[in-house]
């Protein structure tokens, strides 16, 4: 969860200055990818990993499904300003896994368990089809 912003703290005093903001306002699940070195570390040492662009109506079906399933899936914005850099490293994360296939990622990009599990059709295709849920049991994502 995010925390709130204390509405008190932003007004102005007596005095007529105002206190600075807190320092470490967003503290939830969601976070922006610093550099694309970070994607390969990201990918490897969390269960599920949701590479998505913030606003995207696709991206948000994604995460609600993997919450409906009682995933907590580390989810990762991604901006305009580091979006080709990930998309190279996602690109090498997918060569690598799957013997020299040069695939484009499109966001969603969900990785479970290390590998590239596809975006939105490929997660509802699986829960449909009743594969999805065994799959993020092998990763580790649930427990039941």
């Amino acid at each position: 969860m995010q925390k709130a912003i204390p509405y008190r703290d932003w007004l102005p005093t007596a005095g007529g200055s105002a206190a600075p903001p807190p320092e470490n306002i967003n503290s939830g699940e969601v976070e922006t990818i610093g550099d694309a070195q970070s994607v390969r570390k990201l990918v490897s040492e969390n269960a599920v990993v949701v590479f998505a662009r913030r606003g995207c109506c696709m991206c948000h079906v994604v995460k609600l499904l993997l919450h409906g399933h009682g995933v907590n899936p580390s989810i990762f914005d991604v901006d305009d300003q580091n979006e080709t850099d990930v998309k190279k490293e996602l690109a090498g994360i997918i060569a690598e896994g799957a013997s020299g296939n040069s695939a484009v990622p499109q966001f969603p990009a969900v990785f479970v368990g290390g590998e590239l599990f596809g975006g939105l059709e490929d997660i509802m295709g699986a829960h449909i089809s009743g594969e999805l849920v065994p799959r993020l049991r092998e990763a580790g994502a649930l427990w039941l």
